[in-house]
């Protein structure tokens, strides 16, 4: 039962507006349950801003009605601490049903990084190989039905989000016929976000169901600035 103030106001109740505003929707439990009509491909490219945000903001609002989501970072490493204070997995650390994980190496490849390139790559094949055993598990289970929330990837997913996999085909850290293979491999009801890249993905624009390019007409990197806490991480 909800905690209530002197006057007996629902207090919980009484938070929710105060953060969304008087006559707000309040928030309802989060329960399992399947999509009637997931199973696109959808690519985000482009060299703007706001590519694995706008995927993991579809995520969000997946996860919101219940749907089964999980990310894999391609590229995307760092030090315990950089992941610690990365504001993306804690906001999906306290979401139920979606959930995340990192392949990328340490750094950039080929920006502010002295890393071996072979270990680049070997990190980028290892996200491919886990990419292709979750895709695989998808097939295995009814993708309009509810998968638990708190399951583990291998129980299945509704929505694979595969953050920077284009940026790792571009630059050869894996073959993009592997990235066209999953498109064309994955089972049906299996809702499929590629992101990254500057490049226009042409190999795979065929296979794809929507296609956004993001794109920069300014950017505060250009001006010097770092990457924000709260804004890029």
């Amino acid at each position: 039962m909800a905690d209530t103030d002197d006057e007996g106001t629902d207090t919980d109740a009484s938070r929710t507006r105060e953060r969304t505003g008087a006559g707000a929707v309040e928030a309802e439990a989060v329960e399992a349950a399947g999509p009637d009509e997931f199973g696109l491909v959808q690519i985000w490219w482009g060299d703007g801003k706001g590519k694995t945000t706008a995927a993991m903001g579809m995520g969000f609002r997946a996860a919101g009605h219940g749907f089964r989501v999980h990310m894999l970072q391609f590229m995307k490493g760092g030090t315990a601490s950089v992941e610690d204070i990365r504001g993306e997995y804690n906001a999906m650390a306290a979401m139920p049903g979606i959930s995340y994980e990192n392949t990328g190496h340490y750094g950039w490849h080929g920006r502010l990084d002295d890393s071996d390139e072979d270990e680049h790559v070997a990190k980028a094949r290892a996200g491919l190989e886990r990419t292709r055993q979750i895709v695989a598990a998808a097939g295995d289970v009814d993708l309009s039905s509810p998968i638990d929330l708190d399951a583990s990837p291998e129980a299945g997913v509704h929505m694979l989000i595969l953050d920077e996999i284009l940026y790792a085909a571009n630059r050869d850290l894996i073959d993009p016929a592997d990235v066209v293979d999953l498109v064309d491999t994955k089972p049906d009801g299996l809702e499929l976000v590629l992101t990254g890249g500057h490049e226009q993905p042409d190999y795979i624009s065929d296979h794809a169901d929507l296609i956004t390019n993001v794109q920069k007409e300014k950017h505060p990197f250009s001006r010097g600035h770092a990457a924000r806490k709260g804004t890029e991480y």
